[in-house]
């Protein structure tokens, strides 16, 4: 197995997989897996916890399984943090997102067991592999290309669908077996699909070449040694505070709820999301780093509005569908997960016709701010789209399955004018020796909006709809006019970099 993640071959001059290096065709199948795994799981997750005992379910109110799906679709983001610290300093890319895959696998396997603790056990498990993998695989992608490769953009439009073909097939499969068989048995197919994404990863990881091999450096041995050490001691005071937690918690002493647990999470995001950006903006870099990391902090904020809107589909949208929509056609009541399948298959459409349009306006291309502001507004216009559904749904009957759809196709709008240009972003004003890092922080961005859209579906039963879709609306749209008010000043913070 060693030998084959360790086999050195050069990869920037390769065109073989469509004129993009033939590792990227590695990452791509692994990514698909991945996320054929992770959305498998996300298709049912909050109708198996609200599902009652008697179906197979945990039988959560939805303010509670509200509060578990934000704690655990933020976490998994947020620990891509960890993950990229933890590959730069101690693993490199590569065996992170080996061992992220293995841990994935385990997590999905845990849940098919009837149990609620291994339920969390599994969450448990699917977060840290996730947290592995996911941004370490960005990262590999983005160092298959040389500095200056006009490829790169594309490479990740490329990427990304790998992304969202395994998005659109695992609600099909994952969802029609888990709400009419056993939820448990869709768990398990997320599971199998990893496992099956694990076994591709090593046998093609030789084209890699040298991308993500080894840890990175600083260039000094002392102060590589003294990073790692940093590290270790917060890993260390951060599993220490987890046990400590638990074990007042078991004792009595505290009590722990879903609800206090997410609300800890939100507080938490903040202060990591501060004490990291104060770090970029006043630590140990050069006035170019310190400059693009205000550029980052632009696009990481931007980023937590976009997805605290888009990640709804797997909490307060999903909600909508199985209770609020019409979903039969032609006399067949289809699954209400099969909506999940809607956004990946648009992507898949229209991924490759951005990558196109991209490279064919050449000099003319937007930057990288003014993609995400036309991202952000398409994500506020589609939740200004589902108020009249809401309206319908309000007064009583059920909506058109088409407002939904309508819904998701904007937001796929959205999605690729900012998601995969976020990815390039990152992975173009990060600094080598952190490279792993900087892309952790895009994902701490995604890990904000899962947790605020987790606290949205909570709030399903608590709102008028109209009034939590039309929050939502506003929300975007506000955040779209700042930010476009500020295109040109972070192109300038961006140091030449689109």
């Amino acid at each position: 197995m060693a030998s084959r993640i360790d086999t050195p071959v050069d990869v920037h001059s390769d065109r073989s997989f469509f004129g993009h290096p033939r590792g990227l065709a590695t990452l791509f199948f692994t990514e698909m897996w991945e996320r054929f795994s992770y959305y498998g799981m996300r298709a049912i997750f909050i109708l198996f916890m609200t599902s009652s005992v008697a179906k197979g379910g945990l039988g959560y109110a939805d303010n509670k399984a509200g509060a578990v799906y934000g704690l655990y679709t933020s976490s998994v983001y947020l620990l891509c943090l960890a993950g990229g610290w933890i590959a730069d300093l101690f693993t490199g890319q590569r065996r992170a997102v080996l061992y992220g895959g293995i841990l994935i696998a385990a997590g999905e396997f845990a849940l098919f067991v009837p149990s609620e603790p291994a339920f969390y056990l599994g969450l448990c498990l699917l977060m840290a592999g996730t947290g592995l993998l996911k941004g370490n695989a960005s990262t590999i992608v983005g160092q298959l290309y040389a500095k200056g490769d006009p490829r790169r953009d594309s490479g990740f439009s490329i990427f990304y669908m790998g992304i969202n073909l395994g998005a659109f097939i695992s609600p099909l499969i994952c969802g029609t077996v888990g709400e009419r068989i056993s939820w448990r048995y869709g768990f398990g197919l997320a599971g199998l699909g990893m496992l099956i994404g694990v076994v591709q990863y090593i046998a093609t990881s030789r084209h890699l070449g040298e991308a993500g091999l080894r840890p990175g450096t600083t260039g000094n041995p002392e102060e590589d040694r003294k990073q790692r050490r940093i590290a270790i001691i917060a890993m260390g005071a951060g599993l220490a505070a987890f046990a400590l937690i638990g074990l007042l918690a078991a004792a009595g002493t505290i009590e722990l709820t879903a609800s206090r647990i997410s609300d800890g999470m939100g507080w938490s995001l903040l202060v990591i999301s501060a004490m990291v950006f104060a770090w970029l903006l006043m630590g140990n870099w050069s006035a170019e780093e310190r400059k693009r990391s205000a550029a980052i902090l632009v696009l990481f904020i931007s980023s937590a509005v976009f997805w605290t809107a888009y990640e709804q589909a797997g909490s307060s949208l999903t909600l909508f569908a199985e209770r609020n929509t019409n979903r039969h056609v032609f006399g067949f009541e289809f699954p209400a997960s099969w909506y999940q399948f809607v956004q990946p298959l648009f992507v898949i459409a229209l991924a490759p016709v951005f990558a196109w349009i991209w490279l064919a306006m050449r000099n003319r291309e937007p930057s990288s701010p003014a993609k995400f502001t036309w991202g952000q507004l398409l994500g506020g216009l589609a939740f200004l789209l589902m108020v009249p559904a809401a309206m319908i749904a309000s007064a009583g009957g059920l909506a058109g399955p088409w407002w939904l759809v309508g819904c998701y196709f904007l937001q796929t709008l959205g999605e690729l004018c900012l998601s995969p240009v976020g990815l390039s972003a990152m992975s173009k004003l990060a600094p080598e020796r952190a490279a792993g890092f900087m892309m952790g922080i895009w994902f701490l961005s995604i890990s904000i909006g899962n947790w605020m859209s987790g606290k949205a579906a909570s709030l399903y039963t608590s709102f008028s709809l109209p009034t939590l879709f039309g929050a939502m609306a506003a929300f975007s749209l506000v955040a779209t006019v700042v930010l476009a008010l500020l295109i040109k000043p972070t192109v300038r913070l961006m140091g030449g970099v689109k």
